[in-house]
């Protein structure tokens, strides 16, 4: 890496690399950033990630982007990056907590929203003292699923 770019620089460059799909470059990057700003809970968020994704260490990474979320609990994109963590080691309940937590802040947080929606979260079952998969909840979801949802209630045409 060169040092001749800034902290940002090279977290702007790993951010470019991550959405692209190439986590291991990323990853050098947002290690660098790190290195050179350490106090920076974003840098300290993403490189967390990086080290979930590539390297596989989960305590560290967690480590890091749990203090990350301490130190800017106000950033959605923190708690994304713990979601992904938690997400990368199989713990969904987990992962979609802080997806959650993070639309609590922002609710048109777009990468929050994606990963939502990539992870295909349940509705809660129509019959809620039955369990999920009770037949009556699986004919009564199936049927909700096929009704059609509207964003208001139908209103009869106005008269002239």
């Amino acid at each position: 890496m060169d040092t001749a770019f800034t902290a940002l620089e090279y977290f702007e460059r790993g951010r470019t690399l991550l959405e692209q799909g190439q986590e291991a470059a990323a990853f050098e990057h947002f290690r660098t950033a790190h290195k050179v700003d350490p106090a920076n809970a974003r840098f300290r968020s993403y490189y967390g990630l990086g080290l979930a994704l590539v390297q596989r260490r989960f305590e560290r990474a967690l480590e890091l982007c749990r203090s990350a979320s301490k130190e800017e609990f106000f950033n959605p994109e923190v708690y994304t990056n713990l979601a992904r963590v938690h997400l990368a080691f199989g713990f969904r309940a987990e992962g979609i907590r802080y997806l959650r937590r993070a639309l609590m802040l922002d609710p048109d947080h777009e990468p929050s929203l994606a990963e939502l929606q990539r992870l295909g979260v349940r509705l809660a079952p129509v019959l809620r003292f039955l369990p999920r998969s009770h037949l009556l909840n699986r004919w009564l979801g199936h049927l909700r699923r096929r009704i059609p949802r509207t964003a208001a209630p139908s209103q009869p045409p106005a008269q002239s």
